[in-house]
């Protein structure tokens, strides 16, 4: 049975084949050889090791170790149940996919057979008693952390973006069911005829993950209306980097193909000059609706802000907050919220009436206060007022200027109440 125990070396649940190859096997504290490659089956999304290919000294034939009998999987060492092993030798058949001898160092290709990179490492991933093939690591790092030069490697390379340059297994081609010795390349999954039943969904999921040119080769594949749909779900940034590389008359033609607020997001993330271009080649019907839109949402966030707010001093009691609040809510517009200023309104805080309820009429609101505020600043618009709201799920949101003064807050109720005018 496959499972974690405590040795130093252990492994976590996600490692790379670098790290295990060469390790011993080891049973009942005898060394029976080592690792020198695992054997998978593609039977679901992500390739599942079966066997482990184990060498062994002495001119012994070699050994094909069903999984199963792992106990836990280490750095150094591979603790294995006692067993016959000698009853699990090596047979050779062209059916077994060795995954260091035939995926490691093989390029990968798009689809139109490019080059993309090379396979620097493999990552596995440990689920309960099963072992999968998750990704294929094409970066440098990984090149060098299979060297052994790991330290060398976050010296050189320091954000994780270069670290994770990895591609999912889901996104590789099957590879071919008898393979003899391969020697051939490994293919990305994004074949036409595939995607045209993929949900929209998923595509996007799978243009984020590729570099550029692939991603527009891919994208270009797509009709019509699956590229518009696809265009919807991408990442704003991929967006963007997407309408730029195509054909102005193409993005219009996908962007007819939108509903106005959708039109409208996608736009309004392009720099102005490519987004005047394909505005100029929209239907007329479209372009108006769109550009009443984005003219919203590019509308000040201060215009639909109040400062009919609650504003007290950071050395005010909350019995003193208690015996104003009954006097001043009333002609509030926002009562749900107190702000906590000092001399010409500079923002230092806020506390929820809620939490004002619940404390001891003597604390403080500088003790009680949040005082890692929120907040849009006075140059922000309705998209990203919108924006904000949806992501942090607040009642209202104070607007501030580059000296933290508070300007204004805006509330939910108003920013809801305007909503109807992105989706026209």
């Amino acid at each position: 049975m496959v499972k974690k125990t405590e040795p130093a070396d252990i492994l976590s649940n996600e490692f790379f084949l670098s790290e295990i190859l060469g390790a011993k096997v080891i049973q009942g504290g005898h060394r029976v050889g080592k690792l020198t490659d695992l054997v998978i089956i593609e039977t679901g999304k992500l390739p599942e090791v079966v066997h482990l290919y184990v060498l062994r000294p002495m001119g012994k034939p070699a050994l094909l170790l069903p999984i199963e009998l792992v106990k836990s999987w280490g750095t150094k060492e591979i603790i294995i149940n006692d067993s016959d092993v000698g009853k699990y030798l090596f047979e050779y058949s062209d059916e077994l996919v060795l995954l260091k001898d035939y995926v490691l160092d093989k390029k990968v290709l798009d689809v139109e057979d490019r080059e993309v990179e090379v396979v620097y490492d493999i990552k596995l991933l440990l689920v309960g008693e099963k072992l999968y093939v998750s990704e294929v690591d094409l970066s440098r790092y990984g090149l060098l952390r299979r060297m052994g030069l790991k330290a060398l490697a976050k010296a050189i390379y320091r954000t994780d973006k270069i670290q994770d340059e990895v591609i999912s297994w889901m996104y590789i081609q099957p590879l071919p069911n008898k393979l003899g010795r391969f020697r051939g390349d490994v293919k990305l999954k994004v074949l036409k005829e595939m995607l045209s039943e993929m949900h929209p969904v998923d595509i996007a999921d799978i243009l984020e993950e590729l570099e550029p040119a692939q991603r527009a080769t891919i994208f270009e594949g797509l009709d019509t209306e699956q590229a518009s749909d696809t265009l919807e779900e991408i990442d704003p940034n991929v967006q963007r980097d997407l309408v730029i590389s195509m054909k102005k008359e193409r993005a219009a033609q996908l962007i007819n193909d939108m509903t106005p607020a959708q039109a409208a997001d996608v736009l309004a993330v392009l720099p102005s000059n490519e987004r005047e271009e394909i505005e100029k080649l929209l239907d007329k019907e479209t372009f108006d609706k769109v550009k009443s839109i984005i003219e919203t949402q590019e509308e000040s966030i201060t215009n639909l802000s109040t400062d009919s707010i609650l504003k007290f001093s950071p050395d005010d009691t909350v019995g003193e907050v208690l015996r104003e609040y009954r006097k001043s809510a009333k002609d509030k517009d926002v009562g749900m919220y107190i702000y906590i200023v000092k001399d010409a309104d500079i923002l230092l805080g806020v506390i929820g009436i809620k939490e004002v309820l619940q404390a001891n009429d003597d604390a403080i609101l500088k003790d009680i206060m949040i005082d890692n505020v929120i907040s849009l600043d006075e140059e922000s618009n309705l998209k990203e007022g919108s924006a904000m709201f949806t992501r942090y799920g607040f009642r209202a949101i104070p607007i501030t200027n580059d000296l933290n003064k508070i300007l204004g807050v805006v509330t939910f109720r108003d920013m809801m109440r305007l909503k109807h005018r992105f989706v026209e």
